[in-house]
């Protein structure tokens, strides 16, 4: 039971950090102001209204009893009324009293006025309307063969103090609201920053010296933000520098080898030995492919059904198709996007005979998707072939010179973009990666 309650609750409360910081404030004041007006309504607008008008009711029951006496001036009884009891009074004789009052029940006024002429016994037949005029209530009392008319001051049965009560309610309600959106929002501008920022850090993008601002504690994130971030970079640039200086160390022994090779008399070994070290080499430039950090390069707006389009015509393979949507623009880096096109579609061409290439948009998101109709991969091994240095045994017969960097290193730069790829079975019974990149 509590559980579904609190699901119900998680779906129809807000998700943002500052909707629900306003919630918690505004909520309170809203509540307390209606505990406020009820309990005013209820405890002094109401019974004062009932007073005022059962004064009122009392004074026409008592004018309506001396009128039936006979000795008093019917004149000088209404003009003494119209005087003092501000009751503005006439007699229509010889008049049918056939009216149905309309029962405004959501209106105090109208309740507590019929409430206080049922109860009046010494009152006949009675009528009462308080739309007709805007400050005053006309009552009919039937009397004899016609009726009285009575037209009475508004303010005779209301008090003028529940509508300066209600502005003073709300209007600082009000005030205090707004005030405090001001106040939320420099809240939690800070806190949107350091997402913004770590969302950027994220996809590969350079940063430049990260402010923290707000809250202590917003600050103290901001801080270990900046920190982690300093040191993410520095061991970034240490690994440059160490693999840098070993493709240095490495490549030097590789020529001289090379050469070495040149002069052996035996060309098979001479033949198996070239080939070992172009294997060495080819591992060598994938270890430092896989490493090599992807900070250095910026992001630009490029048309990236262009670049599909110009990679196709550097294979020049007619087993490769295209279906790409027109002018498709993606913000990124585009040599690291056409590095992983390049390892996607070479291990597709490695594998297989044919290629599908399709470019589409979908909603938020850019589709890429590449099928092709070799032996595919088993389910079993979606996760681990984007693992570094992973090769499986089954399925795909692997090449000698492969080390299982090409998913890795593909995976690795679209998640560095904010996207995900995704292995599926193609249609061609082969193997499908789609890349979904965000617009």
């Amino acid at each position: 039971m509590f559980f579904g309650l609190s699901s119900f609750l998680k779906k129809i409360l807000p998700k943002r950090l500052f909707y629900r910081a306003l919630l918690i404030i505004a909520a309170p004041i809203i509540v307390l102001q209606l505990i406020i007006t009820i309990v005013f309504f209820d405890s002094l607008w109401i019974k004062t209204n009932k007073g005022m008008t059962r004064a009122l009711i009392n004074e026409i029951n008592l004018f309506v009893e001396i009128y039936d006496n006979k000795e008093i001036d019917k004149k000088d009884l209404k003009n003494t009324s119209s005087l003092f009891l501000d009751l503005n009074i006439e007699l229509l004789n010889n008049q049918t009293f056939d009216y149905q009052y309309n029962e405004r029940w959501f209106s105090p006024i109208d309740r507590t006025l019929r409430r206080e002429l049922k109860s009046n016994f010494n009152l006949g037949e009675f009528w009462f309307d308080t739309t007709s005029y805007k400050e005053l209530i006309d009552i009919r009392i039937k009397y004899e063969d016609g009726y009285f008319k009575f037209l009475v001051p508004r303010d005779r049965v209301t008090s003028s103090s529940a509508r300066i009560f209600a502005l003073w309610i709300t209007v600082p309600a009000i005030i205090m609201i707004m005030i405090s959106l001001i106040f939320l929002k420099n809240q939690t501008r800070p806190i949107t920053n350091l997402a913004r920022a770590a969302e950027r850090f994220g996809k590969g993008e350079k940063i430049e010296e990260f402010r923290p601002s707000g809250a202590l504690e917003i600050r103290q994130a901001g801080h270990e933000f900046d920190k982690m971030r300093k040191r993410i970079l520095r061991h970034l640039n240490q690994r440059n520098e160490m693999l840098s200086g070993i493709s240095h160390d490495l490549r030097t022994p590789l020529t001289r080898m090379k050469l070495q090779v040149a002069f052996i008399s035996d060309k098979d070994l001479a033949k198996r030995l070239s080939e070992d070290i172009n294997e060495m080499e080819k591992m060598l430039n994938e270890y430092l492919q896989f490493t090599s950090s992807s900070y250095i390069e910026k992001d630009e707006m490029f048309n990236l059904t262009e670049l599909i389009e110009q990679t196709v015509i550097k294979y020049n393979n007619k087993n490769i198709q295209k279906d790409l949507s027109p002018r498709l623009y993606f913000n990124g880096r585009k040599n690291l996007i056409n590095r992983c096109l390049n390892n996607i579609i070479d291990n597709a061409l490695k594998y297989g005979n044919k290629v599908q290439i399709k470019l589409s948009k979908e909603n938020t998101n850019i589709l890429i998707i590449i099928d092709d109709d070799g032996l595919g991969i088993p389910k079993e091994e979606y996760e681990n072939v984007f693992k570094p240095f992973y090769k499986i045994d089954k399925g795909r017969a692997d090449s000698k010179s492969s080390v299982g960097l090409g998913l890795s290193i593909a995976s690795d730069i679209v998640r560095s973009h904010g996207g995900n790829i995704v292995l599926d079975r193609s249609k061609m019974n082969g193997l499908s990666i789609k890349i979904f990149l965000p617009v």
